[in-house]
Parts: C-alpha cells; sequence; structure tokens
C-alpha cells in the first residue's frame, strides 16, 4: 500500500511540449509524426503550425448571428485560446465547476452533497485516475493535442484573470473554486468525458464499496493535528455506505448513459445537388457539461471547421469543413468488460490465472470535505486493484446477482477501454483536418476512436459512410464463442449481458483482450462499416440497418445486437429515408416533390415532428373510439370512466407533435401506457425479413369494449391529465416548454430563468418522435451540483409534472434536440442550416442565454457561416475582437 498525491504542475507541461520537440527533431527523417492533408491543404505534423513562433497566443474572435465564435489564428494553439477564451465568456461556471470535479474537489467546496455522493465521486474518481492519470498520461500526448489543451486551458485562464469574481454570473460568483486551471486539469476532465459511458457508471459507488466481504468500505478521518468532532463525523458518516451501495444500484442498464441521436448521410443519388448531404441531430441534455457549444477554428492552410463539442473541448466533434461533414449518434456498442476471478483459498488478496498467483493491490487517497467550518474534514481510504484495473462490487451493480468479494471464492474488477483519452482530440483534429474519404477512413486505420459513438459522414464527391468507432474490446474468437455458449445455456448470463455487462473469466488469458495493433481495440478492418451512394442511418439502434439494402452481419457482439426489433426513431427515420415523398402525417414530403433531399429539407426532416407510433397506431385507436362511443373504459384499479372528449380531440389532431398541435399530449399519455402492452397485444410480430413495419398491428380482442387494451391505455392516460388539470384540447405549445432554471450556487434554491418557451418535437422512446425532446427526471443540471427545478413525474406519462402549479405542470423539456443542422455539399462549398436550441451561453445576463431557443420554438433556422465573406457580412454589432497571452 502507498500513498498517492495528486499534482498539477503548472510549469510542467510546457517543459514536456519543449522536449517533445527535442526529441522528435531527431527522428523527422523515419517519420516521427504522421502527417496528413486536409480541406485546408496538407502540413506535416512537424512542419505544422502548432505553437506560435514567438511564444505569443493570439486569436482574432469574431461572433456572427447568435454570437457564434469564428476563431481565426495563425497557430492552433492559439486557434485553441480564441476558443477556450469564447467558451468561458458563455460557460464560465459550468467549465469551473467540470473542473472541481474532474480534480475530486467538489467535498472539498460544496460538502458531502446529496447522498453523500460528492465523497463517492472524489473518491472515485481517484481511483479511477482521473487526475493522477491525466499527469502521468500528458508527456506521452502529441504535440497537436498539447497545442490545443494548452491553447484552450490559456484562454480559459485569460477570461478568468481578467474578469472580477463579482462579475461572474450568479452561478459562481465570488466562489473559490473558480480560478486558473493547469493543461492536465482540462485533460483530466477529458478522462471524465471518455468514460461517460464505462468507467463514470461505476463512479457512483461500485468502486467506492468493492471491498473483501466482511470488510468495511468506510473511510477513515485524517487528524493532522486538527481536531474532528466525534459526533459530527459520525453523523457525515452515517449513511454513507448505504448510499453508495444505493447509488451503485441505481444503474439497471450499462447500455444507457442518457444521451442518443439521429444522423443520415446522404449520397449522390439522393441529394439535388448529386453531391453529399448530412442531417446531424444529437438528443443531449440541456444543461451541465454535455451541453454542445459550436464555434468556427481556422488557422490559414492547416485547419478550417466549423461544429460544436461538448463544452470543455478544445476542438468541435460534430463538424463539418469545406470538402467533408460528419455527426455521432451514441452505439450499442460495449466499452468496459467485468472479469470474474478466482481467489486463492483463503487468501482474499490473491487471485488465480493460467495457475499462477497474481495480487489484488491497493493504493490509498484522501480528499476533503467542507463541513461548514474553516477546517475541513480529510478523509483517507483504500482502493484496491487488479491487472484489469479497479475492483468492482459487483454484488451491488447486480442487486445479488454476483456476489461480493470473497463469497464462493470470487471477486470481480473490470477493464475500461476509455480509461485513457490520449487520442481523444487527436482523433477529432485528424478527422477535421481530411479532405476526402480515404483520409477520413485513415483516422480510424490509425486506431483513432470517438469512445462512444458512431460516426456517420458525407462528402462532397457524393459519398454516404457509416462507421462503428467507438472503444470496443477486442476479443478472440475463442472468447467470443465462449460469451454465445454462455447466453445460450445460461439465463443468468444471459441477463447479465442484456443489461450491458460482459462478464469474462479472470483465471484464464483466453478472455483477455488481444492487444494487437490498437491496444486491445478492435482493429479498422474489424468494425461495422458501410459505404452507399444512397444513403447511411443511425438512431442509436445496431449497425445492422446502417441501409436495410445491405444488412451488415457477423460482427463481434460487443458491437450490438443484428437481427433484432429497431426502436420507433429508427424506423421512422428508415421509412422516410425509403418514402422520401411521402408526408405520413407532416404538412410536406421529406425531400420535397422532387424526392431530392437539399440542406432546408433535411433540418425540416427533424422539425416535421413525425412519429413512429402516431402513424402505425393513430388509426387503429380512432377506430376504436367510434366503436365504444360514450361507453364506459374498465380501468384497472380506478373504477371506469368515458374518453369520448378525448377521443373527439384525437380526431382532429394532425399526428405530429407540433407546438400547435391540438391532441398530441392526449396520445402520448395514451402511448405511454400502451407501449407496456406490446409483447402481448401486437398480432404481427417482428420479423428481420421486414424489419422497419414490424412488430405491428394491434390484437382485435376486445376491440371497441370496456376491455379493450388500447382504450384502457387512453383512460389511464387521461387520469393523469385530469390529476394536474391539463385540458384534452390544449395546444402542445401550452404543456410542454423549455424552462430554463437554477441560477444559484450548489446548495442553493433554484430560480426560473426568464420565461418559459413553447416546445415542438416528442419523446423519442414513448412517443417514437424523429424529433427527440423530453423530460429529465434530476435535481442538478447534468453532471453538476447546480441546482435545478425538477417537479416530480407521473408514472407512465414520459415525464409529465405531478405539480399543479401553472409554471410546473406539464412537460418541462430539458433534453433531446440540441446542436442540429441540414447540410448539402454544392459547387460553392457546404451549404448548411441548423441551431443549438438552448443556445450559447449558460449566463441568463448574456444575450445568447435564450435567443436560439426561441429561434428554434419558430422554427428559424440560421445559415451556418463558413466562409470569409459570409462571416464578414454577419458579424454581431462590436462583434470582433484579437486576445493575445504569452505562453
Amino acid at each position: 500500500m502507498r500513498w498517492l498525491d495528486d499534482f498539477s504542475g503548472a510549469t510542467m507541461p510546457r517543459l514536456v511540449r519543449t522536449a517533445g520537440v527535442a526529441i522528435c527533431s531527431s527522428l523527422l527523417l523515419v517519420g516521427c509524426f504522421d502527417g496528413g492533408s486536409s480541406g485546408s491543404g496538407s502540413n506535416s505534423a512537424a512542419t505544422a503550425p502548432l505553437f506560435p513562433e514567438n511564444g505569443e497566443l493570439k486569436a482574432t474572435i469574431r461572433r456572427t448571428t447568435n454570437g457564434i465564435p469564428h476563431v481565426k489564428a495563425d497557430d492552433l494553439a492559439s486557434a485553441a485560446f480564441g476558443s477556450g477564451y469564447a467558451q468561458t465568456q458563455d460557460n464560465v461556471c459550468f467549465l469551473a465547476e467540470a473542473i472541481v470535479k474532474a480534480r475530486s474537489e467538489r467535498a472539498k467546496y460544496f460538502g458531502p452533497g446529496a447522498g453523500d455522493i460528492n465523497i463517492i465521486n472524489d473518491f472515485s474518481y481517484k481511483a479511477q485516475k482521473i487526475l493522477s492519470g491525466a499527469v502521468a498520461e500528458y508527456p506521452d500526448l502529441s504535440e497537436e493535442t498539447r497545442a490545443l489543451i494548452e491553447g484552450f486551458s490559456a484562454g480559459y485562464n485569460q477570461y478568468i484573470s481578467e474578469t472580477d469574481p463579482a462579475d461572474l454570473p450568479s452561478e459562481c460568483r465570488n466562489q473559490p473554486w473558480v480560478k486558473e486551471i493547469s493543461p492536465t486539469d482540462l485533460f483530466a476532465h477529458y478522462r471524465i468525458v471518455g468514460q461517460y459511458a464505462s468507467g463514470a457508471l461505476f463512479a457512483t459507488g461500485a468502486v467506492f464499496v468493492a471491498v473483501p466481504d466482511g470488510q468495511s468500505p468506510l473511510p477513515t478521518p485524517v487528524m493532522d493535528g486538527a481536531s474532528v468532532d466525534d459526533e459530527d463525523l459520525n453523523s457525515m458518516l452515517r449513511g454513507l455506505i448505504a448510499n453508495a451501495q444505493s447509488h451503485a444500484a441505481s444503474q439497471a442498464d450499462f447500455q444507457d448513459i442518457g444521451l442518443g441521436s439521429n444522423a443520415w448521410g446522404l449520397g449522390a443519388e439522393m441529394t439535388e445537388q448529386g453531391k453529399g448531404a448530412l442531417l446531424a441531430n444529437p438528443h443531449f441534455p440541456y444543461t451541465g457539461h454535455r451541453r454542445l457549444y459550436q464555434a468556427q477554428m481556422t488557422v490559414p492552410g492547416y485547419l478550417n471547421t466549423n461544429g460544436a463539442g461538448l463544452l470543455g473541448t478544445a476542438i468541435p466533434l460534430i463538424n463539418f469543413n469545406e470538402n467533408l461533414a460528419w455527426s455521432h449518434t451514441v452505439t450499442t456498442s460495449r466499452r468496459f468488460t467485468l472479469y470474474e476471478l478466482q481467489l486463492k483459498e483463503g487468501d482474499n488478496f490473491t487471485y488465480i490465472k493460467d495457475g499462477e498467483e497474481r495480487p489484488i493491490t491497493s493504493e490509498t487517497y484522501r480528499i476533503e470535505v467542507n463541513n461548514g467550518t474553516p477546517t475541513p474534514t480529510v478523509l483517507e481510504k483504500t482502493f484496491y486493484f487488479s491487472e484489469y484495473g479497479p475492483m468492482l462490487a459487483a454484488d451491488a451493480v447486480t442487486g445479488g446477482g454476483l456476489k461480493a468479494w470473497g463469497i464462493d471464492g470470487k471477486a470481480y474488477t473490470y477493464r475500461d477501454a476509455n480509461a485513457s483519452t490520449q487520442r481523444l482530440l487527436d482523433t477529432w483534429l485528424q478527422m477535421s483536418r481530411a479532405s476526402n474519404i480515404d483520409e477520413f477512413k485513415q483516422v480510424f486505420q490509425n486506431c483513432g476512436t470517438t469512445f462512444w459513438t458512431n460516426t456517420t459522414y458525407a462528402d462532397d464527391q457524393g459519398n454516404a459512410y457509416y462507421i462503428d468507432s467507438s472503444s470496443v474490446p477486442n476479443l478472440s474468437e475463442k472468447s467470443i464463442a465462449l460469451i454465445q455458449f454462455k447466453r445460450q445455456f445460461s439465463a443468468a448470463y444471459d441477463s447479465l449481458f442484456s443489461a450491458g455487462l460482459t462478464l469474462l473469466d479472470g483465471s484464464s488469458s483466453v478472455d483477455d483482450w488481444v492487444e494487437g495493433e490498437c491496444n486491445g481495440l478492435v482493429p479498422f478492418e474489424q468494425r461495422p462499416q458501410l459505404m452507399r451512394s444512397d444513403f447511411v442511418q443511425n438512431s442509436n439502434d445496431s449497425y445492422w440497418l446502417t441501409n436495410p439494402a445491405q444488412p451488415l452481419e457477423g460482427f463481434s457482439p460487443l458491437f450490438g445486437p443484428e437481427r433484432v426489433q429497431q426502436n420507433p426513431r429508427t424506423r421512422i427515420g428508415l421509412k422516410m429515408l425509403l418514402n422520401p415523398s411521402d408526408p405520413g402525417f407532416a404538412s410536406a414530403e421529406p425531400a420535397g416533390q422532387d424526392g431530392k433531399f437539399s440542406a432546408e429539407e433535411l433540418i425540416q426532416v427533424i422539425w416535421n415532428n413525425r412519429s413512429w407510433y402516431s402513424e402505425e397506431f393513430l388509426p387503429e385507436l380512432l377506430d376504436r373510439c367510434l366503436l365504444i362511443a360514450d361507453g364506459q373504459v374498465n380501468v384497472p384499479g380506478s373504477g371506469s370512466r368515458t374518453v369520448d372528449s378525448a377521443c373527439d380531440v384525437l380526431a382532429d389532431w394532425d399526428g405530429v407533435y407540433d407546438r400547435d398541435s391540438v391532441g398530441a399530449h392526449v396520445f402520448r399519455v395514451f402511448i405511454a401506457n400502451y407501449r407496456g402492452q406490446f409483447a402481448t397485444d401486437l398480432a404481427v410480430p417482428f420479423n428481420r425479413n421486414n424489419p422497419v413495419y414490424t412488430p405491428s398491428t394491434p390484437s382485435s380482442e376486445n376491440k371497441g369494449t370496456a376491455n379493450d387494451v388500447m382504450l384502457i391505455a387512453l383512460a389511464q392516460g387521461l387520469n393523469a391529465l385530469d390529476q394536474v388539470s391539463i385540458a384534452y384540447n390544449a395546444r402542445l405549445g401550452d404543456v410542454q416548454t423549455y424552462q430554463p432554471s437554477g441560477g444559484v450556487p450548489p446548495h442553493g434554491t433554484p430560480l426560473r430563468l426568464d420565461i418559459p418557451v413553447e416546445w415542438h418535437g416528442g419523446d423519442g422512446t414513448i412517443d417514437g418522435a424523429f424529433n427527440a425532446i423530453g423530460v429529465v427526471n434530476q435535481n442538478a443540471a447534468e453532471d453538476t451540483r447546480f441546482p435545478r427545478l425538477n417537479p416530480a413525474p407521473i408514472p407512465n406519462t414520459a415525464g409529465l409534472s405531478s405539480s399543479t402549479d401553472p409554471g410546473e405542470s406539464g412537460w418541462l423539456i430539458a433534453r433531446g434536440t440540441s446542436w442540429h443542422f441540414g447540410l448539402e455539399f454544392t459547387d460553392q462549398g457546404p451549404v448548411a442550416y441548423g441551431l443549438t436550441s438552448y443556445s450559447q451561453s449558460t449566463d441568463p445576463d448574456s444575450q445568447y442565454f435564450n435567443d436560439q431557443a426561441l429561434r428554434y420554438s419558430e422554427k428559424d433556422a440560421r445559415r451556418l457561416f463558413f466562409a470569409e465573406e459570409d462571416i464578414q457580412a454577419n458579424l454581431e454589432p462590436q462583434g470582433e475582437i484579437v486576445i493575445q497571452k504569452e505562453l
């Protein structure tokens, strides 16, 4: 056991960079850097303009309509400097809080947190080596990545240093945790981003309580000469273990990370210009660190990319340049594997692998906890590790499905494919610099990874391309065969696998990852991918039905399932792609009368607000309404009631989820109940040869009677609307709004910020809407400790508020369609229209706080300016500044 102490070393990165240049200069003749061309020109990394020659960062920031920063600089570090400065101007409090999290200092500043979550997180991130790993890996980062990180950090620090703490937004005004950061702090934040779909799932308790059965996982206080009140300490720690176990057990589906997206790549056959086109439609949270922020970054002759990335990323992630464009969707792949260790008899800290003894090692960490006095409580705790990674309380994770450490001689651990994020910025920089499909593919042939997403691509040559570009463990054929065998013959094993937990045998190297060329990840040639001249698409189903004309099959099960039922967003998306001249319930055809898509038609595809379930079930529901008329419908546990007044509303509903749609919310509460009956009530089962249109067809049993399953679901939904006094004939915009809230530091009481904005769109899972939006049942902004309004939802209503307060009733939307656009390539370059639905800034005093939200509500797309003349012609008043700073 050893004592570990994290440090950042503010001067260390510059020294490392200098050393890196010196080392590589002796290897230039043998290709120290792997150069590549871009839409802006070709430069090898060795001669690329990465850092300013005179040591002074300098960037020009030009803001166009709705505050979009277009950053131009002579070198990559300076471009990142400008990007970091602009992003901090708009989102300083959320960026500062993200760094507090990455440094394991939430408990230090915010106290134990609800359910002791800050203590649990802080310790877990130490065990997952978020900050210490960033420090250790920093010397090995590429020069490009260091240029981006150091530049962005300098831009953040520039804004912090020149802004009076009293002038910061209310969430972080005069707060001690808003301070300058080091590059390793920012890199630590990237390690958390990389593990959103893996290690982060275990940072809420599963790692924290991982100790042998009978041993206490409680941390111990460190006196260090300061007195600690025993009663206060006991009160602080009393519920800690129970809370950690409860948090660990709360994650039931380890592939559901609360993120989704739609993406289409269209080839020459399906576009008006005969070139490529792209629909990008991420469904991300409207609050917290997973907000997307748009910027353009230009280094003449080296880089010119326009897009949006998660807060804190030093380069946009969903982008386009002069020649190509791409978007991402969260993949069905798996980014970690569990290992069952066979312990040595009588020894909980030694396991047997291939007949040899292996140690379970330990490391001890400390954190500070704000206890309300000038002297924080210091806690110390020991964590344990196998060769694969941290030990895991598998009994807590699986609700007892797997046993506690030491029971039956077993223990559990995991290996995380995204434990390292060294290539995070390299991957997106190389994608942004590519100018054609071959250069784009080369990024992934060189083991680039997008961590937990697919990539959907289109270019000016008319190519449409899809690849699962996530970090997937590379298992041997024997190991995969064993997984398939165990799934077939063990219901318990298959249940774990279906929940996203891939359990492997740690007693044999047979189940070790095949290291190969990509350090344990599946190499390029073995990944699902497809290039077409018509279309590729993904809406968070697996790769299998990327294009129904050419199903993808035969890949590792760790990429996801094949030949399975598709989600409703996939189905409505494919229906529009396969029938581009059929408007469905919408007012216009997806691709217009010519059946060929343009950029403006693609943004309207998102905004046509079509829903799979309304187009599939509304006619049948109305038939049953006619049969029951004003008769009674039996409601289990609630007696009986009529549904005719709601049926009258549904008969006049336009079938889509527009603001002015009357009846959409009635159908929502119906389908929220009826979807639970699909497995038993739908008469036509899923058919892999007809995957878009099956399963289907409600059973005719009891049709139109008091015991009609569809009518019962409608009656149950109406009871929920009655509970909060929402009229059946209300407009959707009257009951579905985007209401920003917060405006206070952690521990404060959240405020309503600005007026609510009427919101169009439907729930992607419940309504089956392509333009997917939804309610989030959380008391804090996503991934943060900033309080937000969160009225309790009524079950089986897609998040309908239980409050009768007019300001809180209805559906308060907090996730879904965010940064979204339609793009086409033309002879004059890329043309794109879109929005960031919740706007650029989280500061309620900013003019860019709610401006795009109002545009989204009105379906008022803006042109995404890319060309220099368009930027100059659309500058905001006083919209250009030049910033500079010595590196």
